[in-house]
């Protein structure tokens, strides 16, 4: 084979071009990375503090959400299996008016999967809304408090919390301290006899049992 290679020029010609398209196609595989992995697996629930990727609509009509609230500005249908009634998102969008803090109070048959439907009152702003990708930061899984992702706020109040923490209280004097001024203070002589000491301040003297 090595002879009739370098014999034909055209044949190694052949084979260099065969070699370079085959470690050009093995270079353009895609290796699954973690955000590939994510997107795989869209149908996962995701957590308290994680950042995903979701498609996003608005609706405009309705005058109730599937929580029994009255739908107004900052309230998201989603998917109760990923994201169940109560959980609180920080969703960009692209455009600053509808970034902002959502709370998931509804929920619809053609809201599946990694699909949110933000509410808008107007109903032509929703339909200029459109649909669009945008990032959503889950900052409460449902109602549950514990599943919630501690914000930089939560943080600094909680320090400072523990710096503002009450010391113990002091430990009581030590016995033998002299009484306060105005007070007999008891006296016991060497035979064991007991007297009472008069203080400066009152005035009278030593008087004997």
């Amino acid at each position: 084979m090595r002879v009739v290679i370098s014999d034909s020029l055209w044949r190694k010609l052949v084979v260099l071009v065969v070699a370079i398209t085959g470690f050009v196609l093995l270079y353009e595989i895609r290796i699954i990375d973690s955000t590939a992995l994510q997107s795989l697996m869209g149908s996962r629930a995701p957590t308290a503090g994680s950042n995903l990727p979701f498609g996003a609509t608005a609706y405009c009509k309705g005058q109730t959400t599937a929580s029994g609230v009255t739908v107004r500005t900052g309230i998201a249908a989603a998917d109760a299996a990923l994201l169940p009634v109560g959980s609180v998102l920080n969703i960009a969008t692209g455009d600053a008016r509808y970034n902002g803090v959502y709370t998931v109070m509804d929920t619809g048959p053609k809201v599946q999967g990694r699909l949110l439907d933000l509410y808008m009152w107007n109903c032509h702003e929703a339909l200029k809304f459109g649909r669009r990708q945008v990032q959503v930061t889950v900052l409460r899984l449902g109602w549950d408090p514990k599943a919630s992702s501690p914000s930089l706020i939560d943080r600094l109040f909680r320090g400072r919390e523990m710096r503002r923490k009450l010391p113990d209280p002091d430990a009581p004097p030590p016995a033998g301290i002299p009484p306060a001024d105005g007070e007999d203070a008891p006296f016991t002589s060497a035979d064991g006899s007991v007297s009472t000491v008069a203080s400066p301040t009152s005035g009278g003297g030593a008087s004997e049992r």
